[in-house]
């Protein structure tokens, strides 16, 4: 069985429409989805209803990608198999959605002051239905020709200590996990290979994850060596973290696809273990 846990639409900061990434994951022979958009689940009940349309069994999981702050880190935190329809859970959300909102207007106003100016308007058309989010700026400094790639925006405007940059005020790990679970979600560490720091501070972070009630990590995602991989799962052991893999698939191209190698470890336990994956 083909499975992959991590994937955006464009009600984040994905490219493609929930109808057209299930059609894709049809195309990639996935077999169970989970759709985990940043800070929203506005998608997902769209994503439900037309898969129950196709021929082909697919199983689509509601699914979130919640921003944290943990020492002055971004930490991404999946909540997996949650309950779209929760009300309070969706109240959570919409508060991190006004943050995305304040953000981006200030970085908007910062962008202004070195004479880049509306960005925020221009952005927030890109983003459509969605939430609105950095690659939403970057995407528009690069159509206009300000800088050449997305790189070269956060290096000289939006990354720490650049120009444009603005501190998020995200929830902490802990109220993260807490949501997930009074969601009746698993909370699952995003991406950890990704995070740039030292092996000794993301060893620390898993620990805090972990201890603060943290079901799993992804110790399979995108771009990661064997060195790496091997790091991540043995720390993933070390805490009796459940093993999860995903693509962190945003759009088409030649690095990342759908369900693409994620192939768990044999000795870790799969985040799916007590759920029941029926396609659909």
């Amino acid at each position: 069985m083909k499975i992959d846990l991590h994937s955006h639409t464009h009600y984040s900061d994905g490219h493609l429409s929930p109808k057209e990434l299930v059609d894709r994951a049809h195309n990639m022979q996935v077999d169970v989805l989970a759709i985990t958009d940043h800070d929203t689940i506005d998608g997902i009940q769209t994503a439900i209803d037309y898969q129950s349309q196709q021929k082909r069994a697919m199983q689509i999981l509601s699914g979130v990608e919640i921003s944290t702050s943990w020492h002055n880190f971004d930490i991404h935190i999946l909540g997996l198999n949650v309950d779209h329809t929760n009300a309070q859970f969706l109240a959570r959300l919409e508060q991190q959605s006004q943050e995305r909102d304040r953000r981006a207007q200030q970085m908007s106003d910062k962008l202004a002051k070195v004479g880049i100016a509306n960005v925020f308007e221009d952005a927030k058309e890109l983003a459509g239905v969605g939430q609105i989010t950095r690659a939403h700026f970057a995407r528009v400094l690069v159509q206009r020709q300000v800088v050449r790639d997305f790189d070269s925006v956060f290096k000289k405007y939006l990354g720490k200590g650049k120009k444009a940059h603005v501190k998020p005020k995200w929830i902490s790990i802990e109220q993260a996990i807490t949501w997930i679970h009074d969601a009746g979600g698993k909370a699952v560490l995003a991406h950890p290979g990704h995070y740039d720091m030292t092996t000794k501070w993301l060893k620390r972070l898993v620990a805090e994850f972990a201890d603060s009630g943290g079901d799993g990590m992804e110790v399979i995602h995108s771009h990661l060596t064997p060195v790496r991989k091997k790091l991540l799962a043995d720390i993933a052991a070390e805490h009796d973290l459940q093993a999860s893999s995903g693509s962190d698939f945003h759009y088409p191209n030649r690095w990342t696809e759908l369900g693409k190698n994620l192939t768990l470890p044999e000795q870790l336990v799969p985040i799916w273990q007590d759920w029941n994956l029926v396609s659909q």
